[in-house]
């Protein structure tokens, strides 16, 4: 079934009378029943997100009437030890509100497998089969790929060989497959990975997660572009000096360094999560807000970038990584001292790029894209400066310059939009004073779906806008491969690897990128 087709049922609120409200904006409840299987069971994923996201769902009403989990991994659990260990891992989630643990419980399961081993994969069909009949959810099966991404390829073609991709045919049970990144490593493994993908299963039922989309202010981006008429006017070249998007970490690679050795900071976030940020502050308006009218932007946005001229790159981009320092009062070690790292490693943790968009509203305006780890503070945010007034009246009579306005997005720690603006300053003399007009997803509005959770329900509603399409996927690739390879190849990696003390904004060398 297609996004367009969904049939959507508006969360229901008893008032305090027992009448039922119906609000169109609440989240929307997935009407279809679904089992919910998650490779990976036993994983840190699963454990710190996946299934606090769908406690929460299920105490808030959010999941569907029928529905079951089975949790799979190699891990020799039974039905009942699984469920203590879901217990634990929603404690240790911080969740406190276990009263309706009881009853979500008798809705989870767990099958032991083998990732390699196809006959395992037979025993969970019979096993999903078996509990489609005593759940009553119609075949409709979500897969979950919280596992490490080498196993990826394996885990799709043993469901596929198994069965368990198929579709019957409209309102016969449906099959959807989520994938977790990294999508590959470069262009070449990326587009083996979707090879995989496409051979056992359809473009329709593939969800390539990327949770930061899913956060309330990103979503909030397109809205606030496209039905507000005082900004798209001013949205282009004309009006925009520079875009900043940053992604800072206060933490560093923790227990991830096997993987982070491989992938370094342009594979970990910049080919996807900023990229994704980039689209949505700079595709052109879809001519529907639907999901593949919305996607089709985003290609045609990844096809305008502007190729990095390999062999060249210094000019705009700066690497760093991170050294011993202070991250929140707390001394902590350098990159290269973290267990499992390469004591000579020039994996960079850090860098700044900047990007250009070669197409009519953006040619020239430079988006400075900046991500890293043990930086100052933890914060995700889209700043758009927009230019200075072309003739200031105020030159004679105030000796400072003017501020240019600045339009901020800020995802993390708080989600947010601010306008700052000048305005004259309370007195008998003209000082001017820049103030800030904000919006804050405040305590009093209703409750935020943390990003994991809104995943999940537009997994079993069938909508993708959310969701990243293979050729977007490797329009990214194909820009950022070449300039990672010649990185990689660069015979002086040292010198172009700027070190920056742990609690900082980066290293020095960040002077030596003019702004914008």
């Amino acid at each position: 079934m297609s996004a367009d087709e969904l049939t959507l049922q508006a969360t229901i609120k008893p008032d305090s009378s027992g009448n039922v409200q119906h609000d169109p904006c609440q989240v929307l409840r997935p009407t279809d029943p679904c089992a919910i299987v998650i490779f990976g069971a036993s994983g840190d994923l699963t454990s710190r997100k996946l299934i606090p996201a769908l406690y929460n769902l299920y105490i808030n009403e959010y999941l569907p009437d029928s529905f079951f989990i089975v949790g799979c991994a190699r891990t020799k659990f039974n039905n009942e030890s699984y469920k203590e260990n879901i217990k634990s891992a929603l404690k240790n989630a911080g969740v406190k509100e276990l009263s309706k643990f009881k009853t979500f419980a008798e809705n989870i399961y767990y099958q032991s497998i083998e990732y390699d081993d196809l006959t395992t994969f037979r025993s969970l069909s019979n096993v999903l089969n078996d509990l489609d009949k005593k759940h009553g959810t119609a075949g409709n099966r979500l897969f979950y790929l919280a596992i490490p991404p080498l196993l990826y390829e394996t885990v799709v073609n043993r469901t596929g060989q198994a069965g368990l991709s198929a579709e019957a045919g409209k309102d016969a049970g449906w099959s959807r497959i989520v994938v977790e990144k990294p999508f590959g490593s470069n262009l070449k493994t990326s587009l083996q990975l979707n090879s995989i993908l496409q051979k056992n299963f359809s473009e329709h039922q593939i969800y390539r997660i990327d949770h930061y989309l899913a956060k309330e202010t990103v979503q909030n981006i397109l809205v606030f572009r496209f039905a507000n008429s005082i900004f798209e006017p001013i949205w282009n070249r004309q009006y925009i000096e520079y875009v900043d998007v940053c992604v800072a970490e206060t933490l560093g690679v923790e227990h991830r360094a096997g993987y982070y050795e491989k992938a370094g900071v342009l594979r970990d976030m910049f080919q996807n999560h900023m990229m994704q940020l980039l689209a949505l502050i700079a595709m052109e308006p879809p001519a529907n807000f639907l999901p593949e009218m919305v996607r089709d932007e985003k290609a045609k946005l990844f096809k305008s970038l502007r190729p990095f001229d390999v062999g060249s790159t210094e000019d705009r981009v700066v690497f760093g990584q991170y050294a011993a320092g202070t991250v929140d009062g707390k001394r902590v070690p350098a990159y290269r001292d973290e267990p499992g790292v390469d004591p000579q490693s020039l994996t960079p943790t850090f860098a700044r790029m900047k990007v250009f968009v070669d197409n009519w509203r953006w040619q020239g305006v430079p988006f400075n894209i900046m991500s890293g780890k043990r930086l100052a503070e933890k914060s995700t945010r889209i700043s758009v400066q927009f230019k200075d007034v072309p003739h200031s009246i105020f030159r004679n009579i105030i000796s400072d310059s003017i501020s240019a306005n600045r339009l901020t997005f800020v995802i993390q720690p708080e989600e947010k939009i601010s306008l700052t603006f000048q305005a004259k300053n309370p007195g008998a003399t003209v000082c001017l004073q820049p103030m800030n007009m904000e919006f804050s997803y405040g305590a009093d509005m209703e409750r935020i779906l943390e990003a994991y959770e809104k995943v999940l329900i537009d997994c079993m509603l069938g909508d993708q806008m959310l969701f990243l399409r293979q050729d977007s996927e490797e329009l990214c690739w194909s820009f950022f491969t070449p300039f990672i390879e010649d990185c990689e190849k660069c015979v002086d990696k040292a010198r172009i690897l700027h070190f920056y003390e742990a609690g900082t904004w980066g290293p020095e060398a960040l002077n030596e990128i003019k702004k914008p």
